[in-house]
Order: structure tokens, then C-alpha cells, then sequence
């Protein structure tokens, strides 16, 4: 199993969260999973849309004292 991915972009306003999320997944193999955390609300706008556009799909969003945690996991390659 691969180990889960741990990407901290507190205190950024997007869309650098979702910019270093894509980067923590490039290239990573289908079924890598990953938590994001941030502290700009617009995150849980931006990461299921950019999930949907790299063939993922978001697990869970949950918010502690401010901060998102966004779980998501890659899928396949798109093809095309």
C-alpha cells in the first residue's frame, strides 16, 4: 500500500493550495491518497473541481478550529 501524501498549505489563499496539491500528485500511481490542509475556505470549491479534472475523486473534507482537511485519492490515467 502506498503511504498517504501530507501537503500543508495553511495560510495560503488559493489557488495555492490547489496548485500544490496537483504537484504533490503528479505522476503519482492510481489509488494514491492524500490529505490537504488549508485554512482558505474556497479549498472545498477547488479541490473536488480539481480532482474531477485529474480522474479522482475527493473522500472527505472535514474542518477543526479553521483548518480543512481534504482526503482524495487519484484515479486512473485520462486517457485522450
Amino acid at each position: 500500500m502506498i503511504p498517504p501524501v501530507l501537503i500543508d498549505a495553511r495560510g495560503h489563499r488559493c489557488p495555492v493550495p490547489s496548485l500544490r496539491l496537483r504537484k504533490a500528485l503528479e505522476g503519482a500511481p492510481p489509488g494514491t491518497r492524500a490529505t490537504l490542509l488549508a485554512t482558505d475556505p474556497m479549498a472545498r470549491i477547488d479541490v473536488p473541481f480539481l480532482m474531477s479534472e485529474l480522474g479522482g475523486r475527493v473522500i472527505e473534507i472535514s474542518d477543526a478550529d479553521g483548518v480543512l482537511s481534504l482526503n482524495v485519492e487519484t484515479g486512473a490515467v485520462p486517457t485522450g
